[in-house]
């Protein structure tokens, strides 16, 4: 079995909250009064255009938000979605430690506002070499397509490779192409079933 060379990191529910999930979309109905049933159906019609970096995030609110008037202004909830970006710090910092030992790189699913805020937010710089993020390369995970771009741009085999994610449904993508695969559910799991993988942080 080949050595680990390269990690592809999930963002959002692995290194960071996630950024604008469901969780994150029922706070914003919560706290700006929005009508549910109308927000998700206009919010299921655009969100794949929105992740792949077809629509802006303007865009994305005129069609979900703004389409009528509203007692609040669109800046004001565009800061309230950015806010709800927190860090893990303790994965964040397991990650970092990895730095040494691996190529680092995300495979993630986010629009180009919340991509590049987060990665600025939270110097994500600092930790990964690559961003195959669903914005910057117009297809989203779980397709077959994204694991097999993340190989090419770096030109490593891919049971050379392992890809962590939170979902069942991701993990599955990237197996299906040859990717080693960790489930995450919590950081000590993470550890040692990477350590069974042979990376030693």
């Amino acid at each position: 079995m080949k050595p680990i060379r390269t990690l592809f990191w999930d963002v959002g529910g692995v290194l960071l909250t996630n950024a604008w999930d469901h969780e994150e979309r029922e706070r914003a109905i919560e706290k700006f009064q929005l009508q549910k049933a109308d927000f998700e159906a206009r919010h299921k019609e655009v969100v794949i255009a929105f992740e792949e970096g077809k629509v802006t995030l303007d865009q994305y609110l005129d069609r979900t938000i703004f389409y009528q008037a509203r007692k609040f202004p669109k800046e004001e909830f565009k800061s309230f979605m950015f806010s709800l970006s927190k860090p893990k710090p303790e994965v964040l910092d397991f990650a970092r430690s990895l730095t040494s030992k691996c190529l680092m790189a995300t495979i993630n699913n986010e629009s180009r506002e919340f991509n590049e805020y987060r990665i600025r937010q939270f110097n994500l710089t600092q930790i990964f070499d690559l961003f195959v993020s669903s914005c910057f390369v117009g297809m989203r995970k779980p397709e077959e397509r994204i694991y097999r771009l993340a190989l090419d741009l770096i030109q490593k085999s891919p049971d050379e490779c392992c890809f962590i994610d939170d979902r069942p449904v991701n993990i599955d993508g990237a197996a299906k192409v040859g990717m080693r695969t960790v489930l995450m559910r919590d950081l000590a799991q993470l550890k040692k079933d990477l350590q069974s993988l042979g990376v030693e942080s």
